[in-house]
């Protein structure tokens, strides 16, 4: 494990589970693995052990970004059962301390993985031998994307500065939100309410986890407490990418006010990258700009994100903040 990592647990040995953060989005075009490819190499660059995994098998293109030629093996192997050691799909790429499992020649009938391969999936991303485990998602919200967004407590969700990526975020987090809850409910009849929520137009009017929360206490207030209990746990992170004025930048401090007051979701502002030509010429070198254009202003700002990750979480609000926030008009 790398000694800069170790350092960050007060001298004592490392945990041994790699720190998985899947990448995602809602919207095709934002920039998710741009952002991953950029993130991955830089943390490789300052010697922490990474991989990089594509999880988009109807539109995988990291390994192109990352430089590599499109690989014969890779994730769609695991998906239709050919391999089940994840470890042997692990490619190297141009750029040291940095490995690449890429998510070419799926089967088009049938791209994602049955639910019990989708938990094999996730267990085993969590035992890559590295420090960091980068996971580039699908657009949609298809169960897959959900479930590995839901791996850890490091989701990322990347956001360009046009109302088409914004509505799709917003989207996009409800989703993971609902199914996380879903899978948290012990309660049949408190799980039936959660699936009727999910339909933005049902009969019930449950339009926000507010009017959830009343529909569940009304049910069983044990279920009301885990309900808050899982939305505690939900902290989403939040990159807009493609920043060009100060209103882009503010983008992600609005997008985290909603997420707050209507959702009552915890959300953090991991920072922006601004637009930048340099980024454009480096996808089309197939090189990540970070690597072939370090100085430029986007790998300036890359770098203070991947700066970010390395620093441990703050705690979550209490139960108690957070059942003051899930109230109409609360800040």
């Amino acid at each position: 494990m790398n000694a800069n990592l170790g350092a960050m647990n007060d001298g004592r040995e490392p945990h041994p589970v790699a720190r998985v953060i899947p990448v995602g989005g809602g919207k095709g075009g934002v920039g998710k693995t741009f952002v991953v490819a950029n993130l991955a190499a830089r943390l490789a660059h300052d010697g922490y052990r990474v991989a990089a995994v594509d999880g988009d098998l109807e539109g995988a293109n990291l390994h192109t970004c990352l430089g590599v030629p499109r690989p014969r093996c890779s994730l769609a192997d695991f998906v239709a059962e050919r391999e089940d050691d994840i470890a042997k799909l692990l490619l190297e790429t141009p750029i040291e301390n940095l490995q690449l499992i890429a998510a070419t020649a799926s089967n088009l009938a049938t791209p994602q993985p049955s639910h019990a391969r989708r938990v094999r999936l996730v267990r085993a991303l969590r035992r890559i031998p590295a420090d960091f485990v980068f996971v580039d998602l699908g657009a949609g919200t298809h169960p897959a994307v959900m479930d590995y967004f839901m791996i850890g407590e490091d989701g990322v969700v990347v956001i360009a500065p046009e109302p088409t990526s914004v509505e799709n975020a917003y989207a996009f987090l409800r989703a993971a939100f609902y199914r996380r809850l879903r899978l948290a409910m012990v309660s049949h009849d408190v799980r039936t309410v959660v699936t009727l929520a999910m339909d933005e137009r049902n009969e019930r009017g449950i339009r926000t986890p507010v009017d959830l929360l009343r529909e569940i206490q009304a049910i069983d207030s044990s279920e009301g407490a885990r309900f808050v209990e899982t939305m505690r746990a939900f902290r989403p992170r939040i990159i807009v990418n493609e920043v060009r004025t100060a209103e882009d930048i503010k983008l992600g401090f609005s997008v985290r006010s909603v997420c707050r007051k209507y959702f009552g979701i915890d959300a953090e502002y991991l920072g922006y990258i601004n637009h930048d030509e340099a980024a454009r010429r480096s996808v089309r070198a197939r090189r990540p700009i970070v690597a072939a254009h370090p100085r430029s202003d986007a790998s300036i700002y890359i770098a203070r994100i991947a700066r970010k990750l390395l620093v441990p979480r703050p705690s979550a609000p209490s139960t108690a903040q957070l059942g003051a926030r899930m109230t109409p008009g609360a800040p």
